[in-house]
């Protein structure tokens, strides 16, 4: 069969007419929309990607209706059959239903109509999922999430046929399966649907937007603004221990869209779910916006829904992965299907921004409604623009209070920084107060480990959050931060830590050579004030960008420091000797420590110590201030692993034994390269000849970083005044110095 052939004759038959089926919408629709079919099926064979994406969605439903529909018997945790089947027809009926209103093929509907009669069948006497794992059951999957995620995209594929069905088949299908859906996931489970967090989310954008096709004034109310009387007496925790919602806490579509969002459009629990969660954010908005257009859900505090796409792309490497901030999935990227519809409904809703042209365009599809035309429509038109990341500060905490999330990035992502002070981030945030990841084109330098799950792989904890996602991954030493007397920042205590963010004190990227943010947290550990500044900069002196680092503590008490660093790669060189065992034990007994080995323990003779590796064809060097007493600890992930749930990376630790006052200064150089072909390494050796703190007290901070050539750079940061504003002057061996503003550097 020549299905190319096939397709371009369809598409002149419906250009010529468009109204062969006599019971098409008559509605305006919920996403896509009467005027925008209209607009679709007159431009047919005139947009490519659209009709690229058209065809590739009409391949693979035809392929599913062609083997049958299958609503197996609830059985599996996530990644089983029964897990998958359901999920994969919750894909179908959404896309049936687009195919049905663009194609206007009654095979479509009949194809919707007949699962859904199927699931109205069966859901009747359906008990709760047979898997008791989750805190909120559902009944067609083990947790009421994916029940959520199920009536999301059913309830479009029944806007979609609304109007071709016979009352008596709505009737039918209203009382024995959507109103019962929609109660079980809200007014059965208020334990999942009155909450801040994403979970919640699904299930407001369900229950809303089957009630908008259902016109159940009722259900619209409560996706709106949650369950009065939720019967919830104390706080609710989730599948992975989290403590997530207080009794009395305002629920609800508006509740969720306005307490994890910041004024700038970053979303608390991290970019990982906030990619997650966009979808039934943006696609109950645009139902909203057609339907209700009096609710402004789209302009609602600021028009903060488009503007978190913003945000969104740029919180992503240079490859479009995703930061792994929080429980954060390495590898989730803008090519998932929640950033299709983000970009489009960006795009289509708001000020039609050419760059996300170039985004619609590197992820090759879009969606089968208006706003995948608007998007395609503009790709064809040739009014795409490069979308160029940029160094940002972005706020935490719904009125932008509560700390934040920085980024610095020199070049074409050369150098990227991400540092983060947020606030906790729900019950999917880590205890990593002032932690950072380091990326050079893409490339983990020094990492974030992310979470510990293997989604939706059956064999690893049935596809979900594994044990050693609490006793690792949240864990403060799994990140780059100082720990202190091995325990975890807020004692990794959740109620804890959610009372607390880390506070701003500068961010200033107007110069692309000195880039520079500072932040401080003062409620981690008792008694102890934190205090890191971090620098992004290009000098002549180097081949690259390199990493300044500058991490105080002040404390009440004498305690042991550690400061990790997580790279990838092969040791080359160290100017510390280092004793191994041949008998790997773990470096501790609990907070994360059981599930690191000690490789290896080196005493520091110089003033500096020095660790080079290489990775993916580059080199590497760390160097850092050392005390007398100062150990490095080389490390590995795996310890006390017994179902080999981890990642075997390697860490070096700079551990501190005793100090109360103390300052961990370091610079991380990126230099040369390795060619395999020629064998020929290419600026092998760091360009540090010595690195000294030349003042550390109360009100600055100065450090100096001397190259091999003798050339010597200073840099000093205010401890106290941090406004731009202020002159400083200074001291330091011998010479004056005199600037404004909460930073300097110079040449010595």
């Amino acid at each position: 069969m020549n299905t190319s052939k096939n397709f371009s004759t369809l598409l002149i038959v419906l250009c010529l007419i468009v109204s062969s089926c006599s019971r098409a919408q008559e509605r305006g629709g919920l996403i896509l929309t009467k005027e925008g079919i209209e607009r679709i099926q007159t431009n047919l064979g005139t947009i490519p990607l659209f009709d690229d994406s058209l065809r590739s969605v009409q391949e693979e439903v035809d392929a599913e209706i062609a083997r049958g529909i299958d609503t197996p018997i609830p059985r599996d945790l996530s990644g089983g059959y029964t897990h998958e089947r359901h999920k994969q027809n919750w894909f179908m009926l959404q896309k049936a239903g687009v195919l049905f209103q663009i194609l206007q093929d009654e095979k479509y509907a009949n194809y919707i109509r007949d699962m859904f009669f199927q699931y109205e069948a069966m859901y009747q006497g359906l008990p709760l999922h047979p898997q008791t794992r989750s805190y909120a059951r559902g009944k067609i999957f083990w947790q009421c999430l994916n029940d959520a995620n199920w009536l999301v995209y059913a309830s479009q594929a029944y806007d979609a046929i609304y109007d071709w069905l016979s009352e008596e088949d709505r009737n039918t299908l209203e009382n024995n399966l959507f109103r019962p859906f929609a109660d079980h996931i809200s007014i059965e489970s208020p334990q999942f649907f009155n909450r801040i967090h994403n979970h919640s989310t699904w299930g407001a954008a369900a229950v809303g937007m089957i009630g908008l096709v259902m016109e159940d004034e009722e259900l619209i109310q409560r996706a709106l603004y949650g369950i009065e009387d939720d019967g919830l007496e104390s706080g609710v925790t989730d599948d992975d221990g989290g403590f997530i919602r207080v009794a009395g806490q305002e629920a609800g579509f508006f509740a969720n869209l306005n307490e994890p969002f910041s004024p700038d459009g970053y979303y608390t629990e991290g970019p990982y779910y906030q990619r997650y969660a966009m979808y039934p954010f943006l696609v109950f908005a645009q139902a909203l916006h057609n339907a209700r257009p009096d609710l402004g859900v789209l302009e609602y505090k600021n028009g903060v829904l488009l503007n978190a796409v913003d945000v969104l792309l740029n919180l992503t490497d240079a490859n479009g992965d995703f930061f792994p901030l929080n429980d954060g999935q390495k590898g989730m990227s803008y090519h998932a299907n929640e950033l299709v519809t983000a970009v489009g409904i960006a795009y289509h809703q708001g000020d039609q921004d050419p760059r996300l042209l170039s985004i619609a365009q590197d992820q090759g599809r879009v969606l089968l409604d208006d706003t995948g035309f608007a998007i395609a429509a503009g790709i064809r038109d040739g009014l795409a623009q490069n979308f160029d990341k940029d160094s940002v500060n972005y706020s935490d905490g719904a009125e932008g209070n509560e700390g934040g999330l920085a980024l610095l990035r020199y070049g074409d992502e050369e150098l990227t920084l991400l540092f983060k002070y947020t606030a906790q981030g729900l019950s999917h945030g880590h205890y990593d107060k002032l932690s950072f990841s380091l990326y050079g084109q893409g490339d983990e330098i020094l990492q974030d480990y992310g979470m510990s799950r293997f989604v939706n792989i059956g064999q690893k904890g049935g596809g979900n959050y594994l044990p050693e996602n609490a006793s690792w991954a949240k864990q403060t030493i799994a990140h780059n931060t100082v720990v202190q007397n091995e325990a975890s920042h807020f004692g990794g205590v959740y109620e804890v830590g959610s009372q607390y963010h880390s506070d701003f004190r500068f961010f200033d990227a107007s110069d692309e050579n000195l880039q520079v943010v500072s932040a401080s947290e003062s409620n981690a550990y008792p008694g102890t004030v934190m205090q890191r500044t971090m620098a992004v900069i290009k000098d002549e002196e180097f081949e690259n960008p390199y990493l300044l680092d500058l991490f105080r503590t002040t404390s009440e008490t004498d305690n042991q420091y550690d400061l990790p660093f997580y790279y990838h790669g092969q040791i080359l060189q160290a100017n510390f000797d280092f004793e191994t065992s041949d008998a790997l034990e773990a470096l501790g007994g609990g907070n994360g420590y059981q599930h690191l080995y000690l490789e290896a323990e080196g005493i520091v003779a110089a003033k500096n110590a020095k660790f080079s590796w290489m990775d993916n064809r580059k080199f590497y060097t760390l160097t850092t201030v050392a005390d007398e007493e100062d150990k490095i600890l080389l490390a590995r992930i795996g310890a006390n692993d017994p179902e080999f749930n981890l990642r075997k990376d390697p860490v070096i630790i700079v551990r501190r034994p005793e100090a109360r006052n103390t300052l961990f200064a370091s610079v991380l150089e990126s230099h040369g390269s390795y060619n395999p072909v020629t064998e020929l390494a290419l600026n092998s050796n760091s360009n540090i000849a010595e690195l000294s703190v030349l003042r550390d007290d109360a009100n600055y901070t100065a450090v100096s970083i001397e190259s091999l050539r003798g050339d010597t750079r200073l840099f000093i940061v205010s401890n106290q005044d941090v406004r731009t504003s202020t002159t400083h002057r200074l001291e330091i061996q011998g010479q004056e110095y005199s600037w404004s503003g909460p930073f300097h550097y110079a040449s010595l």
